[in-house]
């Protein structure tokens, strides 16, 4: 493990020599030169994350054979993707894109709502770091039996991602995303082959299931089938628009790249998704009673069972640890990069409109050592599970989603419409989330579907209706 982290300083370094000009471009997209493997696995590596490993095995522990369905959820964002992707990617050389801000402001030319959709993606982007942050802590804290404690593992590695990233930029990324996806790759496939070799997995699971645990193995009710439609929706137009995902669409070489590495990549819920879920599902057989916290750690427990039946076994959990290690750093590290463009870039830069490229970079990677020393605070001190943060992220981030999905496909589309959409979108949003909190008797998913949804589908309505009188005027 020390030696894989020492080599992610290394390629810090490479990146940095590696460095062609000291621009944001440069810095941030890798100089726009990503070939087809190098996109291929940057793309893998940060889309699958500690939200893979430990939260989806912890939902699946809670859920049974329901959740498979995220398999679907993850295979539907490559549908998203190619909607919008190679028709943004065109526009990016054009008009030189870093951010998704800069694509908002030169499609609608409104401060108002490029100010309102960067403040989204970085509250989206800072409860991303922090749900991997989360899940790095538990991976480190429990696989050394507590000898490096949650708060030094999350300190710890956190240092070593952001040096690595302010050295290099994008390019030191991806090139790290490159080591780390391979290895959650061969990490995932190795450990599901363990788990179903020693414990004859998913024939017995099913089985006593039916037997003891009926609730794990029936068909889901109406209300289960609206839940499943409803995250669809929301990942569906939420993980395609990830900021740092959106970066690497500008980063790709080409559009027949682009193409390319979202169809390697429509496989990669089979063999990584499928397969975590399964571990899940096993675990639930195997150590049935965990509660809420001790789900989030099933596959480290099965793994520690496993050291103690199988010789050599110590192997393959270093094998884990290290991929479930490199999944989380490649996705905060990306995220990391995203946070500080969008920072410079959409917030920074049209205040200080005189400042070299050099200080814009150099402004961006301070901002990551701060963004980075308080998401590791919260992740020490916040108590909510994982997949719930996830969703929380999902939620919010889709309410910017008609801007884009729309926007490069409706020339007509104006920035009012977009803007009160997501102002109402978010709004409602939040309020049934929180509703609760403040004694109001309000589920956070009414009628089986979350807030997000109910808030992007006001969002949706009011940019078709406001789009429709804005054209009703024009031609009075």
């Amino acid at each position: 493990m020390s030696a894989y982290l020492l080599s992610l300083i290394i390629v810090g370094i490479a990146g940095r020599m590696a460095r062609k000009e000291n621009t944001l471009s440069d810095f941030y997209l890798a100089g726009r030169g990503m070939g087809v493997f190098l996109l291929f696995l940057t793309l893998y590596a940060t889309q699958y994350s500690g939200n893979t490993l430990i939260g989806f095995a912890g939902k699946a522990y809670r859920e049974g054979y329901m959740a498979l369905v995220s398999v679907t959820f993850m295979m539907s964002v490559i549908g998203a993707y190619l909607i919008f992707a190679p028709k943004l990617f065109t526009l990016s050389r054009l008009k030189k894109y870093i951010t998704v801000g800069d694509y908002i402001y030169d499609r609608f030319g409104s401060s108002a709502l490029r100010l309102i959709v960067v403040i989204i993606c970085i509250v989206a982007l800072g409860n991303y770091i922090l749900t991997n942050l989360k899940a790095m802590g538990y991976i480190i804290s429990f696989s050394t039996g507590g000898s490096v404690t949650m708060a030094q593992g999350i300190i710890g590695l956190s240092v070593i991602m952001v040096v690595y990233e302010t050295l290099g930029g994008m390019r030191s990324v991806a090139w790290t995303d490159t080591i780390q996806g391979v290895l959650l790759l061969l990490g995932c496939v190795t450990i599901f082959v363990a788990f179903e070799y020693q414990y004859n997995g998913l024939s017995l699971t099913a089985e006593y299931f039916i037997a003891n645990n009926h609730e794990l193995w029936t068909p889901p009710s109406a209300e289960q089938k609206r839940l499943w439609l409803s995250t669809l929706i929301v990942v569906f137009f939420s993980v395609s628009i990830y900021p740092h995902a959106i970066q690497r669409i500008y980063s790709a070489k080409d559009e027949k790249t682009l193409k390319r590495s979202f169809q390697i990549m429509v496989f990669m819920p089979i063999f990584t998704t499928l397969l975590i879920i399964m571990i899940g599902i096993v675990g639930a057989f195997k150590f049935p009673g965990l509660d809420k916290d001790g789900s989030e750690r099933i596959t480290l427990i099965m793994l520690s069972d496993l050291a103690q039946q199988i010789k050599g076994m110590e192997y393959i959990i270093v094998l884990f640890i290290s991929a479930a290690v490199a999944a989380i750093m490649s996705t905060v590290d990306s995220a990391l990069l995203a946070i500080s463009s969008l920072f410079t870039q959409d917030l920074y830069r049209p205040m200080k409109k005189s400042a070299s490229q050099s200080h814009l970079t150099f402004v961006g990677k301070i901002f990551s050592w701060g963004i980075m020393g308080f998401m590791a605070y919260l992740a020490l001190v916040l108590p909510q599970t994982i997949w719930r943060l996830f969703e929380i992220k999902l939620e919010i981030l889709c309410q910017i989603a008609p801007a884009i999905f729309l926007g490069v496909h409706i020339k007509s589309l104006k920035a009012g419409p977009v803007f009160w959409g997501i102002v109402s979108g978010v709004s409602i949003t939040l309020f049934i989330m929180f509703a609760r909190d403040f004694g109001l008797d309000i589920s956070p998913k009414p009628f089986g579907f979350h807030g997000g949804i109910w808030g992007l589908a006001v969002n949706f309505l009011l940019v078709g209706l406001l789009s429709l009188i804005d054209r009703k005027t024009a031609t009075v």
